[in-house]
């Protein structure tokens, strides 16, 4: 795993001086996820409620979706609903996805109304290969980009880090390791993201070997000394979890199992907890001296906390929510889309990506110089 720690850090606030002013506008795929309606009508609201002026555009089945929206009146004065025939299951093959979904199912509209300047950014809790498909078929990938990467937020001991690939595509060359590297740390800048407490450089873990594809990405970005990275080298998957650096950087396959795991143990720390507290009597009366700092850990291993991974490298911004997720970590999700778009994410990857590609450093070249 490759990790760059960013050098460039916002205001107070992360909203950079001159930042955006105008109405944001966000298209929900009100079909997506386990619960459909009944989990993205309530998290919109929630959100909603923490984002007073933005404006929603709501795409699904009028049958399903209008009953639910009915009982939520302030959301429904703040959005406009759209009418959808077709709804993307969440067992559906991207390719089957795209043939039956294009251009009247929930998922694809809200992507396009992205496309079209409609909406600022797309929120779907769907499925993850179908949403991925129909997003870089409808939206295209940035210039000079291959592969969209799933960039997600990763809670740590010092803040919060940016984790990517989670899982968009399998495997991934010098170059896209390079330009996943630059998307992450254009995501490190917006206003959610809290950059984490820094030991001193000595002290952070660097080394190990990885594959060649991983040595050439590296030797690039050392080479690189781009001013909007600073490198530190390789990290151990145990790295992860200390916040050692900004921005976590490994191919798909890899990024996910990191992801289900880190999810998986922190459920499974939290039942044991649960159970421990519950064993006996003065384990109980414990439980109510420390309620306080009980409660303080439950919010922080909240993965609802956390919830959305940002589909970047494409021509829009795309949340992908987990689909078994509940209101609150749904709206989780759209504040995370509001964020990307009020500090112009794209601006930021389209800057960082140019003075990169300006530079004229390439993978071949760097492999070429380190076989002499």
């Amino acid at each position: 795993m490759l990790a760059a720690g960013r050098c460039n850090k916002t205001s107070k606030g992360g909203v950079p001086a001159g930042g955006m002013a105008e109405r944001i506008t966000i298209s929900i795929d009100a079909m997506g996820g386990d619960a459909g309606p009944e989990m993205v009508i309530p998290g919109a609201e929630i959100a909603l409620t923490r984002h007073p002026g933005v404006h929603f555009i709501l795409f699904g089945d009028e049958e399903v979706v209008l009953p639910v929206l009915e009982k939520h009146p302030r959301l429904a004065a703040a959005s406009e609903f759209r009418h959808c025939d077709i709804t993307v299951r969440m067992d559906d093959k991207p390719s089957q996805a795209l043939r039956q979904g294009r251009w009247r199912s929930s998922m694809w509209r809200a992507i396009e109304a992205v496309k079209t300047g409609e909406a600022d950014v797309c929120v779907s809790a769907g499925n993850t290969g179908a949403l991925m498909a129909m997003s870089k078929f409808c939206l295209r990938t940035m210039a000079n980009i291959e592969r969209p990467a799933i960039a997600g937020i990763w809670p740590t001991l010092r803040g919060e880090s940016v984790a990517l690939d989670l899982g968009a595509t399998i495997g991934a060359d010098a170059q896209q390791l390079i330009d996943f590297a630059m998307m992450g740390g254009a995501m490190t800048r917006p206003v959610r993201y809290r950059p984490p407490d820094r030991r001193p450089a000595e002290h952070r873990r660097r080394g190990g070997q990885g594959l060649e594809e991983v040595r050439t990405a590296g030797r690039i970005l050392r080479e690189a000394d781009l001013p909007s990275l600073d490198y530190r080298g390789f990290v151990e998957g145990d790295d992860i979890g200390k916040g050692v650096v900004d921005v976590v950087v490994t191919e798909g396959f890899a990024g996910n199992i990191a992801l289900k795991t880190a999810e998986g143990t922190a459920k499974q720390f939290a039942a044991l907890l649960r159970a421990a507290m519950e064993r006996t009597v003065m384990a109980r009366i414990g439980y109510l001296f420390a309620r306080t700092a009980f409660t303080a850990l439950k919010a922080k291993m909240d993965p609802r906390r956390a919830n959305g991974g940002v589909f970047l490298g494409l021509n829009g911004i795309v949340i992908k929510s987990h689909g078994g997720t509940d209101a609150e970590g749904f709206a989780a999700a759209v504040d995370l889309g509001f964020d990307m778009v009020r500090n112009d994410l794209q601006a930021k990857i389209a800057a960082d990506l140019s003075l990169y590609h300006r530079a004229g450093f390439r993978p071949d070249a760097a492999s070429e110089a380190g076989n002499k």
